[in-house]
C-alpha cells in the first residue's frame, strides 16, 4: 500500500485507468468501482458461442463482483462483513431480480446499506453490473 493508502492489488484485473482498486483512510476503506473482470481481461457472466451469440449472466457476473470486492478488502486485512455501504450499476434494471438474489446469498438486513441505479452503459458491452463500496476497519497500530 502507499504512503497515501491506495492499492493496486496484485492478481486482480488491472485498473483501466491510474486510480487503486482500495484506498484506505483511516478506519475507512473505499474499493473503486469493480466488474466481473477477470486478470487475463475476459469477463465471468459472458458466454460467445461458436456463431458469435453472447450471452450474459447477470448471477454469475454478481457472484464475480462480490467475490473481487471481498478479494480486494483482504488485501487490506478486512472482508466483505466490514462493508457499510454499497452503490450498484446495472445496465439494465430488467436483471434486479437476479442480482437481488444472489446479494442475498452473501448479505442480509445486517449488511452495507446499498443504492442500485441503472446506468446508460458500463466500460465494456459485455458488463451489466459494478459495484463500489465502502468498509469500515479499525486501522492497525504499530506499537
Amino acid at each position: 500500500m502507499t504512503k497515501s493508502g491506495a492499492k493496486v492489488v496484485t492478481g486482480m484485473a488491472t485498473p483501466r485507468g491510474r486510480f487503486p482498486h482500495v484506498r484506505r483512510a483511516g478506519d475507512f476503506v473505499f474499493v473503486s468501482g469493480t466488474s466481473s473482470r477477470r486478470p487475463d481481461n475476459s469477463f465471468v457472466g459472458v458466454d460467445v458461442d461458436p456463431m458469435g451469440v453472447t450471452r450474459l449472466d447477470i448471477r454469475a457476473q454478481t457472484r464475480a463482483v462480490i467475490e473481487n470486492i471481498g478479494q480486494m478488502l483482504q488485501s487490506v486485512g478486512a472482508d466483505l462483513s466490514d462493508l457499510v455501504e454499497t452503490q450498484v450499476f446495472l445496465v439494465s434494471m430488467n436483471d434486479f431480480g437476479g442480482y437481488n438474489e444472489v446479494w442475498a446469498e452473501y448479505f442480509d438486513h445486517d449488511g452495507p446499506t446499498r443504492t442500485t441505479v441503472a446506468v446508460h452503459q458500463l466500460p465494456h458491452p459485455h458488463l451489466l453490473i459494478e459495484i463500489k463500496a465502502t468498509a469500515f476497519k479499525p486501522a492497525q497500530v504499530a506499537g
